[in-house]
């Protein structure tokens, strides 16, 4: 059974948490296009390459993992958000429903 008290944590949780999951993603999809531009600036040191060979060597460099590295953690930083949001949000949802079946009930 879900309490008052869990329904109010996770609504405060809910709430509390907007401003850091909005900034999680925004960041998780800035440092996307990051990786990008790191891997044309990167391609751009290897003219006369071909085209395959140019964003091999730009993909392999340590400028590109690190711009990767910083992605992943982007995303994982947005996923938990989001897991933990969904979590809060199924729990309100199941708080609701437990309370419509006691309402029934009580009729």
């Amino acid at each position: 059974m879900i309490s008052d008290e869990d329904v109010e944590r996770a609504l405060d949780f809910l709430r509390d948490s907007a401003k850091a999951a909005s900034v999680a993603r925004a960041q998780a999809k800035t440092l996307e296009k990051y990786a990008s531009v790191v891997e044309a600036e990167q391609k751009s040191f290897h003219a006369g390459k071909s085209n395959n060979a140019a964003q091999d060597l730009a993909r392999a460099s340590p400028e590109y993992k690190t711009a990767l590295d910083a992605w992943q953690e982007a995303v994982r930083r947005d996923c938990e958000f989001t897991m933990l949001r969904e979590a809060a949000e199924a729990r309100i949802q199941a708080w609701q429903t437990f309370s419509a079946n006691n309402r029934r009930e009580i009729r």
